[in-house]
This record gives C-alpha cells, structure tokens and sequence, in this order.
C-alpha cells in the first residue's frame, strides 16, 4: 500500500529540467481539454482516498485481533476433573463417619450416649459385680471399635493420594498450556476445590483420631471408678 501511494505522488510531481505545461491545453485538435492542476488534484485526492482505506483496514485488523483475543479468553477449560473426584470424596467420608461404631460425631447423641457409659459415680451403691463387668466390656468394645474406625480414615485418605496427584497434575500441565484467561482461572478453582477436599479428608482423620483417643482415655477413668466401685463394695460386705 505504501509503495502504491508513493508511486502515484512521484508521478503527480513534475520532472526537473523540464518546463510545466499550461494551466490548460487542448488535445486532439481542441476537443479535449487537459487541464494539469485539475489532474494534481485529482491524483492527491485519490492517495487521500487510499490513506483512508489503508487506515480502516488497519483499524478493523486491529479490532479482529481483539475479537479473537476476547474469544480465547472467554473460551471454557475442556475438562473438569476436580468436580466428579470430590463429590466421590465427600461422598465416601460422609459415608465413613456415619458408619462409627458406638458414640457417634453427633452432639445429642455424645451427650445422651456419654453419661450411659461413662458415669461419673456409681452412688454409694455399686450394681452387682456381674453389671460392671459387661459395661466395662462394652466400653472396651466402643474404644475398639473407634481405633478401627480411625484406621479405615487413614486407609480411605491413603488410597486417594495417588488418584489425587494425577489429577492434580494434570490440572497443573491444563493451567499452563491455557488459551485464554478462563481456561487458567477455572482451572486454578479445580486446584483449590482439590486442596479443600484434603483438607476435608484431614479434618475427618483427626476427628476420628481424637474419638478413639478420648473414648480410649474415658474408658481408662471409668475403669478407675469402677475398681473403686468394686473396692467400696467389697469393703461393704
């Protein structure tokens, strides 16, 4: 486009050495009139004809490359990988926490369940020896059954790092060849939903943990009482 409009402002331009023509000369025998000025001025208003042209495809290639620009960062990451993972994560420590043994995760039922088993005084009158000994059996298996549970907590979270990694960095090698802004920041949201489900996982560990500790440690109390109980009656009798 430049080379044309230069070519075209040479040629408008008279050669040095050479005189100017007339304002005005008669061609083929005076039918036509050949007026050079009027030409000049034609010839400049055809190249400010191109600059405007060569200025609005410049202006639309500009607003095509936006267009595009604008195209790839609205355009969707073509995987979802984080969702489908978690929901089978939650699903399964839901799962797990509802099937404790024993006293459970809920408050009513700590405080309903707690004091049946683990009472802070048999009274001045013990129950029979036969009495304490199947609850202090059924403490035993209530702090069994909570280290057993913690286990299957651990084993759950174990057997999920493996699927978890992969899929972690496969969202990792998805952030960094992103097209656009989208693609990046959806799949910089599946890396965090990823993390909070661990953190998730790890929550229900130590919750399991700290059950089977503290029914362990209240079984220890009880068996305490109960000697005492024992010891009271014996000394009674």
């Amino acid at each position: 486009m430049k080379a044309l409009l230069s070519s075209i402002a040479l040629a408008a331009m008279p050669l040095p050495g050479l005189m100017a023509p007339p304002a005005s000369a008669q061609l083929f025998g005076g039918g036509i009139v050949y007026d050079p000025a009027n030409h000049a001025e034609n010839i400049l208003q055809a190249v400010r004809a191109l600059q405007q042209i060569d200025n609005q495809i410049r202006q639309i290639t500009h607003e095509i490359d936006m267009i595009e620009k604008m195209a790839r960062d609205l355009e969707t990451l073509p995987v979802e990988i984080a969702r489908a993972i978690i929901a089978d994560r939650i699903r399964r420590i839901g799962e797990l926490m509802e099937e404790a043994d024993g006293i459970g995760y809920g408050v009513e039922e700590v405080e309903r369940e707690y004091e049946d088993l683990y009472p802070e005084s048999y009274g001045e009158t013990p129950p029979a020896p036969v009495v304490l000994v199947e609850d202090a059996r059924i403490r035993w298996q209530q702090s069994r059954s909570a280290h057993k549970h913690t286990l299957l907590m651990v084993a759950e979270t174990v057997r999920d790092n493996e699927p978890d990694a992969e899929a972690l960095t496969g969202l990792v090698e998805e952030s960094q060849t992103a097209v656009g802004n989208l693609q990046a920041l959806q799949a910089g949201n599946q890396i965090e939903a990823m993390s909070a489900q661990q953190l998730m996982q790890m929550e229900a560990m130590m919750a399991a943990h700290y059950r089977a500790e503290a029914l362990d440690r209240a079984r220890e109390l009880e068996e305490a009482e109960r000697g005492r109980a024992r010891l009271q009656s014996f000394l009674g009798d």
